[in-house]
């Protein structure tokens, strides 16, 4: 228990032999009790696992065989008395689906805050009250580190990673509403029980992505997000990260999680302006790239097209004036959902 609250980890592990153990091992001794996913691993991973906790949840339908009256698996626990919880994933489901698995359970106990550690040895133990003060303290619902406060806190991070972030920090911060919150690839968060019960966790992105997705649900749900600087910790870990790929898939999630977050917020809910002038802004941009391809196509063609070019470059400015102006509007109307913690 920290300041009176009931803390859980879930533990997302997908092929992680060899340093799964160690995180499990590492974890403060405050921490209530442990959820490990093994998401359908190929390696040693799951008998590693089994060396910290019985195996309760094996036949990846997320069905308890055996219960302790508690709400989740009959489990072993650690030297220091925390309850460590093994459930198993037959098929692979992705990270998102593993935490999903693990906040399922953290739900069912009646936890109060529950945080993601990383299989891989990634996230620093000692760093996990700094999570936990927000929500404990009542500031946030949902907190978070953030590697990209400083050079020095995302050492080790390489330039095609920090590109790749850098980008999906600013289409998240569209999709999601927290205009101030940065680094969302952090999977290093905790949160509250209010927030699981009320930002839609079962419809959860499940793979690479789910806390840029977690993101504009909590949005939606009016949560309020904590940004914490968390310095990264890189070792001998192997990524599974496909980055072409996953940037891809991000962005079209994304993109599909913007439209609801409007839809629901300033649609249904109540209509604003800003959904105006983000649907204007879109309009005015996709017309300009059709001026631009009509001018491009009659410059191939040995022909000058002028007025398709003066065209597009006024539908350009008019595009991305809209846009601007449906941000600026959103950001003022979630501003007070984020909170930032200095060191």
């Amino acid at each position: 228990m920290y300041r009176e609250n009931r803390i859980g980890v879930v533990i997302p592990a997908y092929n992680e032999e060899g340093f799964v153990g160690d995180v499990i091992r590492t974890l403060p001794t405050f921490v209530d009790r442990v959820y490990v996913v093994d998401d359908g691993s190929t390696d040693g991973t799951w008998e590693e696992i089994r060396e910290y906790a019985t195996a309760v949840v094996d036949d990846g339908r997320g069905e308890a065989v055996q219960s302790d009256g508690m709400g989740s698996p009959s489990s072993s626990t650690t030297e220091h008395g925390t309850h460590v919880v093994a459930i198993r994933h037959h098929r692979n489901r992705g990270v998102g689906g593993a935490i999903k698995t693990g906040y399922r359970y953290a739900l069912a106990d009646g936890l109060d805050i529950a945080a993601v550690f990383g299989a891989d040895g990634q996230m620093d133990p000692d760093r996990l009250p700094s999570l936990l003060d927000p929500i404990v303290e009542g500031r946030a619902d949902y907190a978070k580190g953030n590697r990209l406060v400083s050079r020095d806190y995302r050492a080790g991070m390489s330039r095609w990673r920090f590109f790749g972030n850098t980008v999906l920090s600013a289409l998240t911060k569209f999709a999601s509403g927290y205009w101030h919150t940065t680094d969302p690839q952090n999977g290093y968060t905790a949160i509250s029980r209010r927030a699981l019960e009320r930002a839609d966790i079962d419809g959860m992105y499940e793979y690479y992505g789910y806390c840029n997705d977690l993101l504009i649900r909590l949005n939606v749900a009016e949560m309020h997000v904590a940004d914490v600087p968390i310095p990264a910790v890189y070792g001998d870990e192997v990524s599974h990260i496909r980055y072409p790929a996953y940037i891809w898939n991000v962005s079209r999630m994304l993109l599909r999680g913007f439209r609801w977050r409007l839809e629901t917020k300033y649609v249904r809910r109540t209509f604003d302006p800003l959904v105006a002038y983000y649907a204007a802004g879109a309009l005015a941009l996709v017309a300009a790239v059709v001026s631009f391809v009509v001018a491009l196509g009659a410059s191939l063609a040995g022909r000058s097209d002028g007025r398709a070019s003066i065209r597009g470059t006024a539908l350009l400015a008019v595009g991305v004036l809209a846009t601007a102006l449906g941000a600026r509007s959103d950001r003022a109307e979630n501003e007070h959902l984020e909170r930032r913690i200095r060191e």
